[in-house]
């Protein structure tokens, strides 16, 4: 069974890394889908930047795909016939906004499942904005993202 796990993952941090891997152990195949535009956000790494540095942290394995998307997640879930998203929740107020984004996606597609996932303590507080700021403030990225994330982060800035 596969399940998508969508994110913009801009950078990939210890906690999507997680999610990911606990997402395998749960359903034995993840799509990872790397939203292209951010809408409001503002990337820093480009889509490809993100997807490569993904695929140089998870490598190859068979139960996990790499792509990209853009547009509506329903859609893309629709496209590829998979109705299980994977979301990970750091606490309420994540848990309240995935809660409210499940049910506007179901009016879309009825058989579109969520599940979620509740964040792992030390990596409960972990955004990827905040691991950009951190980046270029100079500060010690080690507990947020793996060193070859923080060699990117560091060039990009």
């Amino acid at each position: 069974m596969q399940v998508i796990f969508p994110g913009t993952f801009d950078p990939p941090t210890r906690g999507h890394l997680d999610l990911i891997s606990r997402g395998l152990a749960l359903f034995g195949s993840v799509l990872v889908a790397v939203h292209a535009g951010t809408g409001a956000k503002k990337a820093l790494f480009t889509v490809d930047e993100r997807l490569s540095l993904l695929r140089a942290e998870l490598g190859e394995d068979s139960k996990l795909e790499i792509s990209s998307f853009s547009g509506l997640l329903v859609d893309f879930a629709k496209a590829r016939a998979i109705p299980r998203i994977l979301r990970g929740v750091r606490g309420a107020a994540d848990l309240e906004y995935e809660t409210q984004m499940m049910h506007m996606n179901r009016e879309l597609w009825p058989d579109l499942e969520a599940v979620f996932l509740s964040a792992q303590p030390q990596y409960a507080f972990v955004r990827s904005s905040w691991v950009k700021e951190i980046a270029q403030a100079g500060g010690d990225l080690q507990a947020f993202v793996t060193p070859q994330v923080a060699q990117a982060l560091q060039e990009k800035l």
